[in-house]
C-alpha cells in the first residue's frame, strides 16, 4: 500500500521508518544531527514551512502535512492491508 505525504508524492508503507513532528525533531540534538548529516537524502515537499518529517529507507521528506494526519493515513492503510 501507499501513503500520500504531500504534493504528489506517495511512499510505500513498507518503506516508512518514522513520522516525526517538526517541534519534536527540533527539540532533539540527535535528530537535528541526523537530518544535517544526511542532507543529500532530504527532499522538501512544502512550499513554505514544513509540519512534519517523514523518514523512509531511501529518503527524508519535509512534509507540509501534520504528523497526526500522516499517522491517521498510515494506520488506516495498515488496517486495510489485512
Amino acid at each position: 500500500m501507499y501513503i500520500h505525504i504531500g504534493e504528489d508524492v506517495l511512499i510505500r508503507t513498507k518503506d516508512l521508518v518514522a513520522i516525526i513532528d517538526k517541534e519534536s525533531a527540533s527539540s532533539s540534538k540527535n535528530t537535528e544531527e541526523f537530518l544535517h548529516r544526511d542532507k543529500g537524502l532530504l527532499i522538501n515537499l512544502s512550499k513554505g514551512d514544513y509540519k512534519s518529517i517523514v523518514i523512509t529507507t531511501d529518503h527524508i521528506y519535509y512534509s507540509p502535512l501534520a504528523s497526526a494526519t500522516l499517522k491517521k493515513r498510515s494506520s488506516k492503510l495498515s488496517v486495510q492491508e489485512f
